[in-house]
């Protein structure tokens, strides 16, 4: 007979939200797809798709080594209104300090990753913009229908967040997981891995813990916010016991998300959750682990090896939530509804600014002092800056024809005479479609036809950065046309002044009777 239900855990909390599904839903216009990645940018493809579709633009996030705006900048489909950022440590962004990071800074239940720091991130930015209606999409979601997508912001009008149902793979915490596999009746939840939020009602934030999503949707201290949802997506599979760890890192937010919702699914509010609930729900959920791992032990059809990695997966999980006290507990709460406030007084004082173009805000997305940020934009998805007084041109304005972007170098001054101004950007639309290749000796300073051009340009290579050549050209027909940033350093492009116009390229050109439409991914060295 399954094991369905147990009295120490509730299997769902469907019940707390509204489901549209079958209820006629009006489509609305979503202002943006934002993509939190750490992964290849090949992940991005899905999005990417949904964003053309949509008409939006696509904000992707990156960090970590195996992704980065460059790489997304030069693999998207010119289609795309692309705002890529990589993102640096969260304590180089301008977001506020947090009492719920603060509190667990020096313990073991310290989250690390920056998942939460790029949608608040995101947040922030939409703020800046005047986006109101913006959709959270993970790199590991396929849409089959972008139509849900319109939908589930259509809803927006009367809800503050919705999100669309997970299929496939299920979305659930390793605990949960293991509690399927043994037969328990285990649903999932809307989660920030499909998930369309109304920017300037919502409050909230995404506090630094596995299941932000879940804190985003809370009135802090009260109850679930007005939250529905419709349509599907399907979460791609992947192996929720492969690494111990991920179970261990999962356990502090995994007890205060579901000891939380405890409360909500008997009618009470998060403010209840005092010194007894916790000391009680924390018993429950060591009773909850342990029945689990029983059954996974007993169970005669598990292939052994995922036995194994599931045992190991539920004793870290034990070993974590022994260390959790409920004292922890009830302080990250209070801390929290804190958050919440200091969170919405930031954001009143980001709504204060003027309305900033996207390279500006872009640009103060950085704390001062801290590490900027690096950014690529593609033509559409950069509208005209609103002034040139600020550290540098306008988007398009002395720069490179088509190209509109640029690298959040605080304090860069404008571009001297006689140099191109720093622009770094997806490919223009006029490009053609190429691929690449690491270049020969003799490729790295190349001389172009003045004929061509309205000022002389040649290429200078600085160390550590290395051009990319279309492939298929030899050697003495290379004409440069993006750069790749191998560690950090920069390419310069430079051009005797012209009295005519001075550091400004044509729209086109040839080299040996092959068509040249643009130059991108130049900073000059006062950068």
């Amino acid at each position: 007979m399954a094991w369905t239900e147990t009295p120490d855990h509730h299997g769902s909390h469907r019940r707390l939200i509204w489901s549209a599904d079958g209820s006629p839903a009006p489509q609305a216009k979503v202002d943006a797809i934002i993509v939190p990645t750490a992964r290849p940018v090949a992940y991005l493809d899905e999005a990417a798709r949904v964003a053309v579709r949509l008409g939006c633009p696509l904000v992707t996030l990156h960090s970590k080594k195996w992704t980065s705006a460059e790489a997304a900048a030069g693999y998207l489909p010119e289609s795309v209104d692309l705002i890529a950022i990589d993102v640096p440590e969260p304590a180089q962004l301008r977001l506020p300090e947090l009492e719920t990071s603060r509190l667990l800074e020096r313990k073991i239940f310290r989250r690390r990753i920056d998942l939460s720091a790029k949608r608040n991130l995101a947040l922030m930015l939409s703020h800046m913009l005047g986006w109101e209606r913006v959709v959270f999409l993970d790199d590991d979601i396929q849409v089959p229908d972008p139509s849900d997508v319109s939908r589930a912001v259509g809803l927006l009008d009367i809800h503050t967040a919705v999100g669309l149902g997970i299929d496939g793979f299920p979305d659930n915490s390793v605990v949960c997981h293991a509690f399927r596999h043994v037969g328990g009746k285990q649903e999932t939840f809307i989660g920030g891995g499909a998930l369309a939020v109304e920017v300037k009602r919502n409050r909230s934030f995404f506090p630094d813990i596995y299941n932000d999503d879940w804190f985003y949707v809370l009135d802090a201290g009260k109850r679930l916010k007005s939250v529905a949802t419709i349509g599907r997506v399907i979460q791609h599979p992947y192996d929720p016991y492969r690494r111990p760890e991920r179970a261990r890192n999962e356990e502090f937010g995994d007890v205060l998300a579901e000891g939380t919702f405890w409360l909500l699914d008997q009618g009470k509010t998060a403010s209840d959750g005092d010194l007894p609930h916790w000391q009680e729900f924390l018993e429950r959920r060591r009773r909850f682990i342990e029945d689990v791992l029983d059954k996974v032990k007993q169970k005669p059809d598990i292939e052994a090896a995922q036995r194994g990695r599931m045992i190991e997966a539920l004793k870290a999980s034990l070993g974590r939530r022994a260390l959790i006290k409920p004292e922890l507990c009830v302080d990250y709460l209070r801390a929290w509804v804190s958050d919440q406030e200091r969170w919405q007084r930031h954001i009143q004082g980001v709504r204060q600014q003027p309305r900033l173009g996207p390279e500006w805000a872009l640009r103060s997305l950085g704390r001062k002092g801290g590490t900027p940020l690096t950014w690529y934009t593609n033509q559409s998805s950069s509208a005209p800056e609103p002034s040139a007084d600020h550290g540098g041109p306008p988007a398009g304005r002395g720069g490179l024809p088509g190209v509109r972007g640029g690298s959040a170098r605080r304090g860069r001054s404008a571009a001297p005479r006689g140099v191109v101004p720093a622009v770094r950007g997806s490919r223009p639309v006029a490009t053609p479609p190429t691929t690449w290749r690491q270049p020969r000796p003799g490729e790295l300073e190349r001389e172009f036809p003045s004929s061509h051009l309205s000022a002389p340009v040649r290429l200078q290579a600085v160390p550590g950065r290395v051009p990319a050549v279309p492939a298929g050209l030899p050697a003495a027909d290379g004409a440069e046309s993006s750069c790749v940033d191998n560690s950090g350093g920069q390419a310069a492009l430079s051009s005797p002044q012209s009295a005519d116009a001075p550091g400004k390229l044509a729209s086109g050109g040839t080299v040996r009777n092959r068509p040249v439409h643009h130059i991108i991914g130049a900073v000059p060295p006062s950068c």
